[in-house]
Parts: C-alpha cells; structure tokens; sequence
C-alpha cells in the first residue's frame, strides 16, 4: 500500500489538505535504492503497487521538473540532479554528521569493521552515514542504503526506542506486510527489547543477511522529536556476541553518549 493509499484509508478521505498526486510522486522518488542504476515503469509500478498507468504520468511529470532522469534506450529512469540535490542538502544540514564523523572514524579503526548512523524511512533504516576500515569483510553498504526494521539491530533498537504505542503501531504494520515470517520476526523483536532493556543495546545474529553480526545503539533528540540510531556491523566470523557485549558494544554507547552531549551543547 502506498503514502497516498495509507493516508486515504487513515483519514477516510476527510484531510483535503492531503495531496494524493504528490503523495504518489514522492512514492515513485522514495522507491528507488541505493544500489538500483535506473528503474522501469513496470519495476516501480512493482514497488509502489500504483497502476502502471498512473506511474507513467508521474515519472513523465518529475522528469520535466529534473527529479528523474530518462533514458531513451533503455525505457528505463534514475534520479536527476534536482532530487539528489535536495538529499544532500538535507545531509548538509545534519549537524549529528559532522559531530559523530571522527568517533565514527575511530570505532571503525578499532573493530575493523563498519560504523554506520540511521534513520527510519517507513519500515526500513536508511544509513546517513557510513565508515568502515579498508580491511572490512561484510556487506559494502553506503549513505542511502536501505535495511529492514525487522530483522536488523539497527531496526530493532529504534523500535526500542520508540514510545510503547508508535511501537505496536509499526510492528503491527510489518505484521501486516509479512505474515508468514512474523513469528520468527517477533520474537526476534522480542529478544531485542530484553537485551537493550538488560544491556542498553541490540544485536542481530546473523538473522538479516546469515554472514553478518551487527550491534546497534539509539539516539533519542533531547526533545523526543527524532530517533537515530548507531550500528556496528561485520563479517559473522570477524564480530562475535562475546566481542559486542563485553567491547563493542560499550564503546558504542560511548560514542552515542558523547555525540549526544555534543548536540546538547550546540547553538542552532
């Protein structure tokens, strides 16, 4: 279900400020992934679940206006300069980056592995920033990358962290998005909210991608209004659970500490 569908069965259509062709626009923008050259009609259609002649109008509309670029050859778009101009705009203005980047820097040294910094997009964490050592043997993810809610400790911790009701609110969402595999996913949940409750982090095992061990720290606004959250991932051979929870893992809650108490301190 897409922006637009959700905010017509939430509102039952009474919002008139809601501007379901923009929604729609924005869905057809958001859908695109990192690792993703260019996308057809038919794989966005996919990926949004709008009517393939609806996507058709919107990626002729946002290429006249510079957000998708066309190519002829292949029938098939990408982002345009407009677009990502906007992205890294909006990183530009992240004060968290350029404060977190040397301990960022630093950690990934230490535990030659990658440090990585999130934000939710829907039911996914999207890193804003990444570093890792050139010796690190795990997943390459960059900046705009996307990674499940569900079975990551970077998701999880933000669910930790997330007030009880918005909690239930999404988890029942991803409920909804995959039935099947939801036992599986809410124990992990489960799991994850005894460990940071015990610990004050999260882990996944080898649960999201079987080759890799990750440990995750949240970092809630001073004034409640954004979660981030703070991750360590690496090879499953290279990061052990013994190495997160006796290392790693405070010297995560070192740097989500001090960059906390650094954005505390700055005159916006």
């Amino acid at each position: 279900m897409t922006t637009a569908d959700n905010e017509a069965v939430q509102s039952g259509d009474k919002d008139r400020k809601f501007i379901s062709a923009l929604a729609r626009g924005l869905d057809v923008l958001v859908c695109f992934m990192s690792s993703d050259r260019v996308l057809g009609n038919q794989e966005i259609a996919k990926r949004t679940g709008l009517p393939k002649s609806t996507v058709s109008r919107v990626t002729y509309t946002l290429t006249e206006l510079g957000y998708l670029r066309y190519f002829m050859d292949q029938n098939k778009y990408c982002l345009g300069k407009t677009f990502i101009g906007l992205g890294y705009s909006m990183l530009a203005q992240m004060h968290i980056r350029r404060i977190a980047r040397p301990l960022m820097q630093s950690l990934a040294e230490y535990t030659q592995a990658s440090v990585n910094l999130g934000i939710r997009d829907r039911q996914n964490m999207v890193y804003i920033d990444t570093y890792r050592n050139s010796s690190t043997f795990t997943v390459q993810l960059d900046v705009g990358s996307q990674i499940p809610i569900a079975t990551t400790s970077m998701g999880r911790a933000y669910l930790c962290a997330l007030p009880e009701m918005e909690r239930i609110k999404l988890m029942g969402q991803i409920r909804k998005s995959d039935e099947h595999s939801w036992p599986n996913i809410k124990l992990g949940i489960e799991q994850a909210m005894v460990d940071f409750k015990k610990k004050g982090f999260c882990y996944s095992l080898g649960e999201w991608r079987e080759e890799v061990n990750a440990i995750s720290v949240p970092l809630v606004a001073s004034d409640n209004s954004e979660i981030m959250v703070f991750s360590c991932s690496g090879a499953s051979f290279q990061l052990t659970s013994e190495m997160f929870e006796k290392d790693i893992g405070p010297r995560l809650q070192n740097l989500v500490g001090n960059v906390k108490t650094a954005l505390s301190h700055l005159k916006v």
